[in-house]
């Protein structure tokens, strides 16, 4: 019985230490990828009211209108970028470019930011889009 612990002793040992650094990694891994990304160093800044805007062809001459009209955009980044960040970089729209003859519907908000911010949320995430009838 003794034979069967220490024979090959220095092998059992270095297959225990990768089998230990194996397992670390892999919960690494594990744990990072069940983390949610939330900005650790940034600052979070939160739009009210921005109007959406709406993207169409150039041909579409159509008066579109969404509802509401205006989202709820929190976004975060450096400190030193969210610090000179202005309402009017933010822009929350809506892609209508490939639209057929529905009446109503709802599209999801999409929103333009500068380099460096992070878009975190848009409340509503979608409008409703009422078109006119045609002439």
């Amino acid at each position: 019985m003794r034979d069967l612990l220490v024979k090959d002793l220095p092998w059992k040992l270095f297959s225990l230490f990768l089998a230990l650094v194996l397992w670390l990694t892999v919960d690494r891994i594990y744990r990072e990828a069940q983390t949610p990304e939330v900005p650790l160093a940034g600052s979070v800044v939160t739009f009210e009211s921005l109007p959406v805007l709406i993207v169409s062809t150039a041909s579409d001459v159509r008066f579109f209108r969404v509802i509401p009209s205006t989202v709820s955009v929190k976004v975060s980044g450096p400190p030193e970028i969210m610090a000179g960040l202005q309402a009017s970089q933010v822009r929350p729209m809506v892609d209508l470019t490939e639209i057929g003859d529905v009446k109503d519907l709802n599209r999801r908000v999409d929103v333009s930011t500068p380099a460096g911010v992070t878009l975190i949320s848009v409340t509503p995430a979608k409008v409703g889009v009422i078109l006119p009838p045609k002439r």
